[in-house]
Formats: structure tokens, C-alpha cells, sequence
């Protein structure tokens, strides 16, 4: 067979796979599943990084103004904040690449919260899909995912920080009688749906996306400390302190999550109907079983 082609320093060849968000939690993660499937791969990233694979080229750069000129791509996967590529994407168009978004279902969850900055958050999203579906009405394609809460490469702001703050102080607080169901997600297999999307021509244009499993917030929390390599004692917090000491996130990031609208949400089932992505392109995704690698950063490629 003829040998593969790659990246020189000069050109590129087709076709190319660009990662906005390389370096995050889904990247960590997509990045070995496309050098593993050939793809010659352009990768983004704020800060200028070496790259240990000959098919795997890191560009520096900022969205939605601070981009270099980048070449034609098959696929373009977003994998960070939407509403800053859906700006860029804008600007420049999609050249005919298939793009694959990675959104929230914090567009509906946090839509009415009763913080403000999480309103906020809900709002920017909203916006940034109302950019993609327009560009998406002019031709373009364009698929996004809205997973639920996503964790297993130790840069999530929800799980991974109690898990610091356990390793720091040797205790595991958790919040008692948080009934609210929830599905966490692991970072790989929104990786492994990002490559079947490339190869996929999807109905739809955007799919919730949750985990293989419903389980109760406090389960949840039961297990990740089950999964630390260390002992920790579990402190249980009735949720009328919690919502007391919300102030605690000026303390440690362990607290950042406990703002009045992510309590109130500890009795709400946040869950994603995924039975539309399993038809479409076989999303299967593992349950909640997590390990103590998974609150560790995978090393970049």
C-alpha cells in the first residue's frame, strides 16, 4: 500500500482533521483516536506545544480573533467554549468540512437558574447554537453534541476539585440528601462519538448526550470517593449548610460548584434523552464506575 501521507512543515496534505480545545478533557482523548484512524491532524491550543507524532501538528491560537490562517480541513471538532468558535466559525465559514461541536445541556439546565452567571452561561450557548443553525440553513454541516456532566480526564469543575480537595485535607465532603439523578459522562466516549460523527452523515443537528447510567447524586458522589487511591473520611453536609456556605469557592475550588442554582439542583433529575444519538450513530456510553486514573490528566500525544 502507498506510504501515509502527513504533515510537513510547509504543507499539508488531505484530508485534515483541525481540534479546537485539543488539550482539554474531550482532546486528551480524540487526539490518540484520530492518529490511531490516520488522520493527519492539526491541533489548537492557546499556548504553542511539541508535538511527540509526525501526523499531529500544535498551532497556537485564540478564539474568536487571535487565529492563524489555517488550511482546508475534511472535519473540524470543537471541543471548547461554543459560543467563541461559533464567532470564528462565522467569520471564516466552514470550507466544506463536516463540524462537530461540543455544546451543553446546561443550555436547558441552567436556563432558569437563580444565579446569574449561570443564566449567563445557558444564554451564550443558546446563542452560539443559534449561529451554528444559521450557518448550518446556509449549507454548511454541522452536528452538536449537549452531553451531561463530563468527567475521567481530571480537568472537569465539578468532580475533579472535591477530589483535590479530598487528596489535600483527607476529607471527602458531600452534600446529604442529594436525590437528584444524574448520568456523568466520560470524556473518551465523546471522543469516540466525535469519530463516529466524522464518518457519519447524522439526521439531526444537535443530540443530548448523557452516560449508561441514571444514579442519584449522592451514589455519584459515594463512588468517586470509592475510586480515590487514598482514605478519606466522608463528611456529609445537610444541603440548608451548603446553600449557607456557598461562599466557600473564594476558599478552594472545591466549593466553585455550590452556587444557589447547582444546590437547588442537587433534588432535580438532570438527565439527557440520548435515544435519537444510539440510533444515529450507535452512541454507547460506559456507566458510572470510575477509577482513580480518571482524575488524572491523560498525557497529550
Amino acid at each position: 500500500s502507498p506510504p501515509r501521507r502527513g504533515l510537513s512543515c510547509a504543507t499539508f496534505a488531505m484530508p485534515v482533521s483541525i481540534v479546537f480545545g485539543a488539550s482539554g478533557a474531550i482532546g486528551r482523548f480524540l487526539l490518540p483516536r484520530l492518529l490511531r484512524a490516520e488522520h493527519d491532524v492539526i491541533a489548537i491550543s492557546r499556548e504553542p506545544r511539541a508535538s511527540g507524532n509526525a501526523w499531529l501538528r500544535w498551532i497556537a491560537g485564540g478564539l474568536p480573533d487571535r487565529m492563524p490562517s489555517l488550511p482546508p480541513a475534511a472535519t473540524i471538532f470543537s471541543l471548547g467554549p461554543l459560543d467563541a468558535f461559533a464567532g470564528w466559525l462565522a467569520a471564516h465559514g466552514s470550507r466544506d468540512a463536516h463540524i462537530i461541536a461540543i455544546g451543553s445541556r446546561s443550555i436547558a439546565t441552567k436556563r432558569d437558574s437563580a444565579d446569574a452567571g449561570e443564566r449567563d452561561v445557558a444564554g451564550r450557548l443558546a446563542r452560539a447554537e443559534d449561529t451554528l443553525a444559521r450557518l448550518a440553513d446556509a449549507g454548511a454541516r454541522i452536528t452538536v453534541l449537549r452531553p451531561t456532566l463530563i468527567y475521567g480526564a481530571g480537568l472537569d469543575r465539578s468532580l475533579t476539585p472535591l477530589v483535590a480537595f479530598a487528596r489535600r485535607w483527607r476529607i471527602f465532603p458531600y452534600v446529604a440528601g442529594a436525590r437528584g439523578l444524574r448520568q456523568p459522562v466520560h470524556a473518551d466516549d465523546l471522543a469516540a462519538a466525535c469519530i463516529a460523527l466524522a464518518g457519519a452523515m447524522p439526521s439531526h443537528r444537535a443530540y443530548d448526550v448523557g452516560g449508561g447510567e441514571r444514579i442519584a447524586f449522592s451514589e455519584m458522589l459515594h463512588r468517586v470517593r470509592a475510586s480515590l487511591p487514598f482514605a478519606a473520611i466522608a463528611v456529609p453536609v445537610p444541603i440548608a449548610v451548603a446553600k449557607a456556605g456557598a461562599g466557600l469557592a473564594r476558599i478552594s475550588p472545591a466549593f466553585r460548584a455550590a452556587s444557589a442554582g447547582a444546590l437547588a439542583r442537587m433534588r432535580e433529575d438532570l438527565l439527557a434523552d440520548h435515544a435519537t444519538a444510539v440510533a444515529d450513530f450507535g452512541w454507547s456510553p460506559r456507566a458510572f464506575r470510575p477509577g482513580a486514573g480518571d482524575w488524572m490528566p491523560p498525557p497529550l500525544p
